[in-house]
């Protein structure tokens, strides 16, 4: 497997430098990275990106994350390994993520389960979380980016000390 080009954020200091310090701001919400990287991998699971994928369980596992729930993040809403939070924010992501699979796309109930959990910080940090995550698989995938081969560059080994990714 080949990419078609370079990822396009690489291609363009100003955008990865844009993309970096969004995902920064995110990080510094206080969100959970462990909910972080679970509304992370499942995301990238439905959208079918293999770069993402990958760096998502390497983050969740160097987190200290047990592979019963890696494995079973994509089977979450029959898996009795996470909490009731975590569910309505993997639901959250997920509705956010397939906003062309029905007509309202985010529907009240699984808002409100998701403001029964989560601040209304909380809710901002998850919502940018999920946005950010939609456009780095987009990006991927587009470019049909691969999984792996960035972890080889010297820029995937810097920003993995900061992020507490495996390589």
């Amino acid at each position: 497997m080949q990419s078609r080009i370079t990822n396009p954020a690489g291609l363009f200091p100003d955008a990865m430098q844009a993309l970096l310090a969004l995902s920064s701001a995110v990080e510094k919400t206080g969100l959970s990275p462990i909910l972080s990287g679970l509304v992370h991998l499942r995301i990238s699971q439905v959208n079918g990106c293999s770069v993402c994928v990958d760096l998502g369980w390497r983050q969740l596992k160097k987190a200290g994350e047990k592979d019963e729930r890696l494995f079973a993040v994509s089977a979450w809403h029959d898996a009795p390994y996470f909490t009731e939070g975590e569910r309505a924010a993997l639901a959250l992501a997920e509705a956010a993520t397939r906003v062309a699979d029905r007509p309202d796309p985010v529907p009240d109930d699984v808002w409100n389960e998701a403001a029964l959990h989560f601040s209304e910080r909380e809710l901002a940090a998850l919502t940018l979380s999920i946005a950010l995550t939609n456009v780095w698989n987009r990006l991927n995938i587009t470019t049909r980016q691969v999984a792996g081969e960035w972890l080889k560059s010297a820029a995937a080994k810097e920003w993995a000390e900061n992020h507490a990714i495996a390589s």
